[in-house]
């Protein structure tokens, strides 16, 4: 890609690699005052979940939610495609249609040209064109490094709202979308992901995850959270937490971004895979078939990864026949739920 700026040489963390380590976060959080808790407010912060949501009348809820990053690629239009399908994300992981949005924008307006800065935006409006919704306004700064993204809004019924708690004994796991993105952004930075890799992960990042609502609608969906900055046991370990059970992951059943577990080996992954074990690695069990590149997969950083729903068994086909009608082709089932304290185990 010959550009006239490599906009990952701006910042110093890309995509969802850039949150604040879990642990760190937890401890900034548990400090927070509670502050004031209308009934109206459905979802607040209590399961760290994807969106606060907020009643409005007996079928309508306000879903509401912000998501912004600094570069994870180096063209403008990609990088705003993904910053923009990582922010609806959240809104279709509440089980919610997205209604319109709000860019936030921070540029170092000096050093990047400002043809450049329109082609991020850009990248965004045509995301956003396919979700159905406008960008309504928003908020621009001149900043030290490029920052990008939405505040996403949309609407909910109540009866189909689906949190990151819920989850139950028995219920299967299915995940969206295959894992690898932020392995594959680490080899991207060093020049040494190939067309195809990136052609993938450009594909993956900016598919935007339209089951949600559909999903919040089927009384079998238990759980559904999308899969971050976290990692996968972060998020798994989030629906866990919220609900009060433990969960199984069978890596042989993980999907997988075509290559990743051989750059991983290579050493290519984010130093947010290695602070997200730290914060929550104590609750989780690793298998023998599980090496260094294993843990890294299960810890990398997916900017725009898939929904993770958890499900009754008996609803697992439907589940998956509504991601295959919509072009999920990697969709599968990788675990299950189990009594227990929260805590995941892999093998």
């Amino acid at each position: 890609m010959d550009m006239q700026v490599r906009l990952t040489e701006f910042s110093h963390g890309g995509g969802c690699g850039c949150k604040i380590a879990p642990g760190v976060l937890e401890q900034i959080l548990s400090k927070a005052a509670p502050g004031l808790v209308p009934k109206q407010l459905l979802v607040g912060i209590e399961t760290a979940d994807d969106a606060a949501v907020y009643q409005i009348n007996d079928t309508q809820a306000i879903v509401a939610t912000t998501d912004f990053f600094m570069p994870i690629v180096d063209d403008p239009f990609d990088f705003g495609a993904i910053a923009a399908t990582n922010a609806i994300s959240d809104v279709y992981a509440m089980g919610g249609h997205p209604l319109f949005a709000l860019a936030l924008v921070g540029m170092p307006v000096s050093r990047i040209p400002l043809d450049v800065i329109r082609r991020i935006l850009e990248g965004g409006e045509s995301v956003c064109a396919r979700a159905g919704i406008p960008i309504a306004g928003g908020h621009t700064i001149d900043s030290v490094e490029p920052i990008y993204g939405l505040v996403a809004i949309g609407l909910v019924d109540p009866r189909n709202l689906k949190r990151n708690a819920g989850a139950k004994a028995g219920d299967k796991l299915v995940l969206g979308k295959p894992l690898g993105v932020g392995i594959y952004s680490a080899a991207l930075k060093k020049g040494r992901l190939d067309e195809a890799g990136y052609r993938a992960m450009i594909e993956s990042t900016t598919k935007l995850n339209t089951p949600g609502p559909r999903l919040g609608a089927m009384p079998g969906v238990h759980a559904l959270t999308d899969v971050t900055g976290f990692g996968l046991l972060g998020h798994l370990l989030e629906i866990c937490k919220g609900s009060g059970v433990a969960a199984h992951v069978d890596w042989k059943a993980l999907p997988v971004l075509p290559g990743a577990i051989d750059l991983a080996r290579e050493g290519f992954s984010t130093g947010a895979s290695g602070r997200n074990f730290a914060g929550y690695g104590d609750k989780v069990s690793l298998g023998a078939a599980i090496d260094d590149a294993g843990k890294a997969l299960l810890t990398d950083p997916q900017t725009s990864g898939g929904l993770l729903v958890s499900c009754a068994p008996g609803s697992v086909d439907e589940v998956l026949r509504l991601f295959a009608d919509e072009g999920f082709a990697h969709a599968a089932v990788i675990g299950k739920i189990a009594s227990g304290q929260p805590a995941v185990r892999v093998d």
